[in-house]
């Protein structure tokens, strides 16, 4: 009886506890959001175990550069030689088509000029110096040879085991040289301006000044300005226009003769020389003297552009022609040529750029820059076959010797050629039509084995 009464009184403790008052918990905090772990990347095999490296050498670990975008290297393209030498079995067909006598007439006057310039400097040739003995020499044994008599099969061995060839570049470094011709003018003139007589042909002014840009830095070596002081400034000298039309020049006693027709004083200018038939039958013979300073800029281009002339008239001839039939567009045509000559009197000519008359078909004008002065050239090209009124008939290629003996205004570059045709009108007639693309050699004489470049 006694442990049922313990039990009851046991079990009513626990009924008392669990009927205390309910307690509400404390609110919690919200969970923070998941953690996402990065994907672990797929195991890869071990390495193999890295040569040890002593730690003295070992370099900084530097993080890769962002590669920039990619941009072609700027290469300077190398410059093409103006003359290259031409192998053995190149070499052209040394075939002539004029007399012996013109040819030796051209090479005695490369020699004189060789004689009063024996101290000037070598001239490259692809590879090589030449020396002005090595030019000289070259003329010389190019004579013995063509004087020999011996058969045209022996000379042409005999001149192919005696001369390097050097062959022109060209301007497009294909070997392509333009030839054109030019030609001595005859003018009708006086000493005294008259109404007939009244363009003027001018001497070079004495306050033209030529400055020599290679005196004052060696970049610009062989380049020349010319011009006038005017308040202490050196300026551009008086261009054609301010010449002819505005008369920057009258008045000063500067006149060597007059003459009668614009036209052919043009082209005198473009010719560089000329003669002048006086009225008492005298013929006075000019040469050039200086120029102006101001770029050459042929009519030509102008012409076409105001659509005065058609492509098919654009020709010395039909040029000329349609001058001469405007004489009132003469003063805005040929001042659209900036570029005026100054002439000389000489005793005979005409005078090339070594100091010596030129020889028809044999003188030709190159740039001095590239090509030296006096050198015995060969030339390879077309001729045209004219008739009575300078109209071409037909082309012939033709070949011969030639002699660099003057200079041109627009003769500039490896690719371009004058060719001296002579004085006349059939002279003006062959130059007026020449245009054609042809090939250029010099030749100079073997050294001896041993000699130095």
């Amino acid at each position: 009886m006694f442990k049922k009464f313990v039990l009851f009184v046991v079990a009513l403790y626990f009924l008392a506890g669990c009927a205390a008052p309910i307690r509400r918990p404390a609110p919690q905090p919200p969970p923070p959001p998941p953690v996402v772990k990065p994907v672990s990347p797929p195991e890869r095999p071990a390495p193999r175990p890295a040569i040890p490296i002593p730690t003295k050498i070992l370099a900084p670990i530097v993080p890769p550069e962002i590669p920039k975008p990619a941009f072609p290297p700027s290469v300077e393209p190398k410059p093409v030689s103006p003359l290259v030498r031409v192998s053995d079995d190149q070499l052209p067909l040394f075939a002539d088509d004029m007399d012996l006598e013109s040819l030796e007439t051209a090479v005695e006057k490369s020699l004189q000029y060789y004689k009063r310039t024996a101290g000037k400097d070598p001239v490259r040739m692809d590879d090589t110096w030449v020396s002005v003995k090595d030019l000289q020499d070259s003329l010389i044994a190019l004579r013995e040879i063509l004087r020999s008599g011996e058969t045209a099969e022996v000379r042409q061995t005999r001149i192919r085991k005696t001369f390097d060839v050097y062959q022109s570049t060209g301007s497009d470094g294909k070997n392509n040289v333009l030839f054109t011709g030019y030609f001595e003018s005859t003018l009708k003139g006086s000493l005294k301006k008259t109404q007939e007589y009244r363009y003027p042909v001018y001497k070079a002014p004495d306050d033209a000044i030529t400055v020599n840009l290679g005196k004052f830095r060696d970049r610009y070596k062989n380049e020349q300005l010319i011009g006038r002081v005017n308040n202490g400034e050196l300026v551009p000298y008086y261009s054609r226009s301010e010449i002819e039309n505005r008369g920057s020049l009258a008045g000063r006693d500067l006149e060597l003769a007059w003459v009668d027709d614009r036209v052919d004083l043009y082209f005198m200018h473009t010719q560089g020389s000329g003669k002048i038939e006086l009225t008492d039958g005298r013929l006075l013979q000019i040469g050039y003297a200086l120029k102006n300073g101001r770029p050459f800029q042929s009519v030509s281009p102008y012409l076409l552009k105001m659509e005065k002339i058609t492509l098919q008239e654009n020709s010395y001839k039909e040029i000329k022609k349609y001058l001469k039939e405007h004489p009132d567009e003469l003063s805005e045509i040929l001042g659209h040529n900036e570029s005026f000559i100054f002439f000389r009197i000489v005793g005979e000519g005409p005078i090339g750029a070594i100091e010596e008359i030129l020889t028809p078909g044999r003188s030709i004008a190159t740039d001095p820059d590239l090509f030296p002065k006096g050198a015995l050239a060969f030339m390879r090209t077309r001729k045209p076959v004219l008739d009575k009124e300078g109209n071409a008939l037909s082309w012939i290629p033709y070949s011969r010797f030639v002699v660099s003996q003057d200079v041109g205004g627009v003769i500039k570059g490896a690719g371009r050629v004058d060719l001296f045709c002579g004085s006349g009108s059939e002279a003006e007639m062959l130059a007026g039509s020449l245009k054609e693309r042809g090939e250029l050699y010099f030749l100079v004489k073997k050294r001896a084995k041993g000699g130095a470049d």
